[in-house]
């Protein structure tokens, strides 16, 4: 192309027409956890998230964020949030292809492992994956009031999305939101001062507020509120049976760093009807299956981020030439894309193992639940700490184009530090690694037992398997070394799984420099025996 004054040139075509699902290390891990049958659904899924079309939805609606309108023209108390067209295409798409809740009325092995494949697939925007994952996440809690969940889970798992404030039982697909923390407590939902008061109907009026609510237009949400008893959990219609709207009055929407196709907003609670799940003063007891779902969403979102930060980097590297060579052919920069594949993969591969973990135990295997307990909060403390940092290196092989809001690198960076915050930021998830270990010790004892499966392949990983262990010598000083700690078997744990898995290119990048410490402070540090040409392979997209 020329313009008046010069010829444009060396520039690097749009990433588009290709299959987000095409990853090897998502597709070699679907199949070893038992959801090959799903490729041709998640094929689709990725084809179309490699569209203009699809990107260009998750560009409008991150860029025309929502509008909160309190009142309507008359003054009139509405409470309302309106989106763009383009998030409700990309809502859409996700409840028909079953990331909302579809696994919940699946029997067949490996719906969980199908489900979080399509999550990770369907990364044209962020913020529209909060109230999927919420919805995904509320079924198992809503469980412990059958009645509840015989009435609102086959609205939950279908696949309709049916946006709208109108009485739930009369329409046909539900979204679930989750309203938690408040503004004196955050992380310490103990402290939340919201009342529960007990009616002769059997509902509950809460009074109180919530400092972060996201998608407040969802139908449902699952909250907490003190009662005589505790903190108990509640689930809250955002419209009341017979078609009144419930007393949630909306303050502001928050003004955030990513995440802005989202609704995330400031509620209060003025005489809300609100129905008892679970037994009252067990109510962080009743959420805990819901931690367990939403914590996963956090690894596959960044899992997710990584890899389309590190398909736009390494598009770019492939077509942009720079001193007489592509970018992909440059000594350093392949260094650098190597490297950021081995934590892409290494990230993927633990994500589908624990989505593995999380499909048995929703079928009944203690095992498998005593390793997602332990191995989901040390991943998600590790992979999605290392996820900013990642992408900001992948970020960086575009040079400034990459800091520019015109290509969606961008915006995957603003995206990545929410998932370290969400469902407990690092220390949180350091300190309930810690607990699960000290109070459940069979969780520890699942932990050690899948790092065992990998022995003998590797010395450096052997070594860094002996060296995990000494830390649980003694327990002094156990909550200063959490970080520390959890760390390592964050390593250990990926590492289990590529020296099982993974091609030996990368798994012997893996060791030598996560576990044997041949590495920088930065990526693009692989050591010289590194077989990079092998690696940057499995990054480049198709």
């Amino acid at each position: 192309m020329t313009s008046a004054t010069h010829e444009v040139f060396n520039q690097v075509p749009p990433l588009t027409g290709h299959n987000t699902a095409a990853d090897p290390a998502l597709r070699e891990g679907l199949e070893r956890e038992g959801a090959g049958w799903a490729l041709p659904e998640i094929d689709e899924l990725g084809r179309l998230a490699g569209t203009a079309e699809a990107q260009d939805w998750g560009r409008l609606a991150e860029r025309v964020p929502p509008r909160l309108h309190t009142h309507d023209r008359y003054g009139h108390r509405v409470d309302e949030v309106e989106y763009v067209p383009a998030y409700h295409q990309l809502m859409r798409t996700a409840v028909e292809h079953g990331l909302h809740g579809a696994p919940w009325a699946d029997d067949r092995p490996g719906a969980h492992v199908a489900r979080a494949a399509k999550f990770f697939t369907w990364n044209v925007d962020a913020g529209h994956g909060c109230p999927i994952s919420m919805s995904y996440a509320v079924v198992p809690a809503l469980r412990a009031n059958p009645e509840l969940a015989a009435r609102f889970e086959p609205l939950l798992t279908n696949r309709e999305y049916d946006f709208g404030l109108r009485d739930p039982e009369t329409k046909r697909g539900l979204i679930a939101g989750m309203s938690m923390t408040e503004k004196q407590g955050g992380s310490d939902v103990r402290a939340n001062t919201t009342t529960a008061t007990r009616q002769p109907d059997g509902t509950y009026v809460l009074r109180g507020h919530k400092w972060f609510t996201s998608a407040p237009m969802s139908d449902l949400f699952l909250t907490l509120a003190q009662t005589p008893a505790g903190v108990s959990c509640f689930l809250v219609p955002r419209v009341l049976p017979g078609g009144e709207r419930n007393a949630m009055r909306f303050m502001r929407l928050k003004d955030k760093l990513g995440n802005r196709s989202n609704a995330s907003s400031e509620i209060e609670y003025d005489a809300a009807v609100a129905w008892l799940v679970g037994e009252e003063g067990r109510g962080v007891r009743t959420i805990v299956e819901m931690v367990n779902m939403t914590r996963l969403d956090c690894v596959i979102g960044s899992a997710s981020g990584m890899r389309s930060a590190l398909t736009m980097a390494a598009h770019h590297a492939r077509h942009r030439s720079a001193f007489g060579k592509r970018l992909v052919d440059q000594p350093a920069m392949r260094n650098v894309l190597a490297d950021l594949q081995v934590e892409s993969e290494a990230a993927t591969t633990a994500m589908l193992r624990l989505a593995g973990a999380n499909d048995r135990a929703t079928h009944g295997d203690e095992g498998e639940a005593a390793l997602r307990r332990i191995a989901l909060a040390v991943t998600k403390y590790y992979v999605c700490k290392r996820a900013p940092s990642m992408v900001n290196e992948a970020l960086e092989c575009l040079g400034g184009n990459g800091y520019i809001e015109d290509f969606d690198v961008a915006r995957i960076y603003r995206e990545m530090p929410l998932l370290s915050i969400w469902e407990g930021s690092g220390n949180v998830a350091a300190l309930d690694a810690l607990r699960a270990m000290t109070k459940e010790p069979h969780t520890l004892d699942a932990f050690f037992a899948e790092a065992e499966l990998a022995s003998g392949a590797d010395r450096r990983y052997d070594a860094a398997v002996d060296r995990l262990k000494k830390e649980f010598t003694s327990f002094d000083d156990l909550e200063f070394r959490a970080r520390r700690i959890v760390e390592q078997m964050a390593l250990v744990f990926q590492g289990s799984q590529l020296v099982r898995h993974a091609p030996a290119a990368v798994a012997d990048a893996f060791t030598g420099s996560r576990l044997d410490r041949d590495w920088g402070g930065a990526f693009g540090t692989l050591p010289p025996r590194a077989d990079v040409a092998e690696i940057i392979d499995r990054a480049m997209p198709a």
